[in-house]
């Protein structure tokens, strides 16, 4: 049962936004591009590192209000491949962030029953930074509430690439050149295996663009663009996400049944007329 006490003070905006949530149709998984460190920063003529400490503060609070909301899956997107094009300082800064995370929010994950899983190339950063993650992950592996996932050293493309080399990998070892690939045996090979797709795309700093993160697996998420910045994102965003997302009317492909009778209705018309 969720504890809305817990997610907004009374008289709130944060309130008024819980109340136009339908907490029967949450969203399973949401996913989040986490854009606009930089641009916080130079707005008010800090280093761009800067800014990404203080969107430390977001993740904090955007993973222990999914927790509260009982969300199945959080996905962020922290690093891409593309990152270590970034200056080397700027890199350095983003991975001791990341660790110093780690270390101080881990009581957090435990008492919020938080299982942490990071996704991407994780054997291409630094030692210190894998033994960090392993040990989040270790201890939080029996945990039962929300799944943490923090995507680092990640690329759209590359886990595709990476799954297609598995998939190769192993019907070698298994002699079966002529096995047929599905989706359902492919998506079981990719980084996020046995977890659901995103059912909500969240790109904050107002980009148009899915910046080359889980291809695959945000075939039919729902897309939620916000103009605030990473480090201003707060609670209040999340919950104007859901209820965008609640807006929708999904159908995957698919059309309404009103829309289908509408439809043998005119052919059947058509066809009487000809």
């Amino acid at each position: 049962m969720i504890d809305l006490s817990k997610l907004a003070e009374p008289g709130s905006i944060e309130e008024s936004l819980v109340e136009k949530i339908d907490f029967q149709r949450m969203p399973r998984h949401v996913a989040v591009i986490m854009d606009g460190n930089g641009r916080w920063a130079k707005q008010r003529s800090l280093p761009r590192v800067e800014g990404h400490r203080a969107g430390i503060a977001s993740v904090r609070e955007i993973v222990e209000t999914s927790a509260r909301l009982e969300l199945g899956v959080i996905t962020l997107y922290a690093f891409s491949v593309e990152n270590w094009k970034r200056p080397r300082y700027e890199v350095a800064t983003l991975m001791m962030l990341l660790k110093e995370y780690l270390r101080k929010e881990l009581a957090t994950l435990m008492d919020n029953n938080i299982r942490f899983s990071p996704i991407g190339r994780i054997d291409g950063l630094d030692e210190s930074v894998q033994r960090e993650l392993r040990y989040a992950q270790e201890k939080t592996a029996a945990n039962t509430g929300l799944l943490f996932q923090i995507a680092l050293n990640y690329g759209g493309r590359a886990e595709i690439v990476d799954t297609v080399n598995r998939i190769m990998t192993l019907l070698r070892e298994r002699e079966a050149s002529d096995f047929a690939i599905d989706e359902e045996f492919f998506a079981a090979h990719l980084y996020t295996a046995n977890v659901e797709d995103p059912d909500l795309l969240v790109r904050t700093s107002g980009e148009l663009r899915v910046s080359n993160f889980l291809l695959w697996q945000i075939a039919y998420a729902e897309i939620h663009v916000t103009k605030v910045l990473w480090p201003d994102f707060r609670r209040k965003n999340l919950f104007e996400a859901i209820v965008d997302f609640q807006s929708r009317d999904r159908r995957y492909g698919g059309v309404d049944e009103p829309d289908s009778r509408m439809w043998v209705e005119a052919d059947s018309h058509g066809r009487r007329q000809s």
